[in-house]
């Protein structure tokens, strides 16, 4: 049962559709059996930034809705909604994405706490890069952690799934700082699996009923799937998703760090499939972020400038691209930003291109997507 990966078909949100979806999987998990009325649950969800459900950048609320109802049937009572988005994190902030985000009111009408006190402590690991965390404080005192992911392609990580969406636990501005410290996509795949195993979420049950494709995890397009997939297996999970989009796991930070330190496989079996199993099949046409390569693009160049690639890696690298037209000078990307690389100005953004890392965040935060993702020598050599 740990390996497996629940497929189950729904066409859109209708609550009894999904509440029976995921009563089934409770029904067959062996984890959940482990539950008890004292159990203290919380639900992670995907709260990236202030976002309605339609626009597929955030966790459905019927979704978050059908495991709260679940977890009430078997007596649990101690049930905390808790994330922690992008930017400030704030008492404030965190009411309003409640509200626009439909979590808040789905926690007042079932009984569940959405939290917004936005208190943290420091909890010491085993990791292999980082020590020590700072975690919300429902994640530090859960008995048992339900993670509750978005189907999303991403422009740094190029999906993001069950193990990235953890990456939520660290509050408000300490995320950028942890992009700071590891800008390298190797070096964060390996942090986000140190991650992974300190906070060890129980389940995970991802809303793909409606995904996100192309520049995400905010500035893609909707994409409808008309899937909830649900496993005791966190990476297994985001394998299964890897192999709905076309995306190779290798071309995954996060992923290529946890099959090289064996915490999972390098590629979805079917032998793990349950539930619809015929679902699991790539989706046609899937579009993948715009930065996507199958392999390291200084192999690609013309056999006259591989010589000198190490030194024009950092210039043809993806990049981060304000579109004046449609920047409102709101001031959110300087805010999020790591390395303080962005400034605001004549009502403008700006970004310092010598000093960017290219984590992307002001991509992912920008409420107006005015900032793209560009490849300088991709026209010229296909890249």
């Amino acid at each position: 049962m740990e390996n497996k990966v629940f497929f189950f078909k729904r066409s859109d949100y209708t609550q009894s559709a999904v509440d029976e979806a995921v009563e089934n999987f409770f029904e067959q998990s062996k984890q959940c059996k482990e539950l008890t009325p004292q159990s203290k649950v919380v639900l992670k969800p995907n709260l990236l930034a202030k976002h309605v459900p339609d626009k597929a950048v955030t966790t459905h609320p019927a979704l978050v809705c059908a495991v709260i109802r679940a977890l009430k049937k078997r007596g649990i009572r101690n049930i905390v909604v808790a994330d922690s988005p992008g930017g400030v994190y704030t008492p404030a902030i965190m009411k309003s994405i409640g509200q626009v985000s439909g979590l808040a009111q789905v926690c007042e009408q079932e009984g569940a706490v959405f939290y917004t006190e936005c208190e943290f402590a420091p909890l010491e690991t085993q990791g292999k890069l980082v020590h020590q965390f700072n975690l919300l404080k429902p994640i530090l005192e859960a008995d048992f952690i339900i993670d509750l992911p978005k189907m999303k392609t991403h422009v740094m990580t190029n999906m993001t799934g069950g193990v990235k969406n953890l990456f939520g636990t660290i509050p408000g501005l300490q995320k950028a700082e942890l992009h700071m410290r590891f800008p390298d996509k190797e070096r964060f795949g390996d942090m986000i699996c140190d991650l992974c195993q300190t906070v060890k979420p129980n389940i995970t049950i991802m809303d793909a009923i409606t995904a996100m494709e192309g520049d995400g995890p905010a500035g893609g397009t909707t994409r409808h799937v008309g899937l909830i997939l649900a496993s005791e297996n966190v990476w297994n999970l985001d394998l299964a998703v890897c192999g709905l989009m076309g995306v190779n796991p290798k071309q995954v930070p996060y992923l290529a760090a946890g099959i090289q330190r064996k915490l999972c496989a390098d590629a979805f079996s079917m032998e793990w499939c349950a539930g619809d199993v015929d679902a699991y099949c790539k989706i046609e046409g899937y579009q993948l972020p715009s930065n996507y390569v199958e392999m390291d693009f200084s192999n690609r160049f013309p056999w006259f400038l591989r010589w000198a690639s190490p030194a024009i890696v950092k210039f043809a690298s993806p990049r981060p691209k304000v579109q004046p037209k449609k920047c409102i000078g709101c001031g959110k990307c300087a805010e999020i930003c790591p390395g303080h690389t962005i400034e605001i100005a004549d009502k403008k953004a700006k970004i310092i291109s010598a000093d960017c890392i290219r984590c992307f965040c002001c991509h992912e935060m920008c409420p107006v997507k005015a900032i793209d993702v560009v490849r300088p020598l991709g026209a010229l050599f296909n890249l």
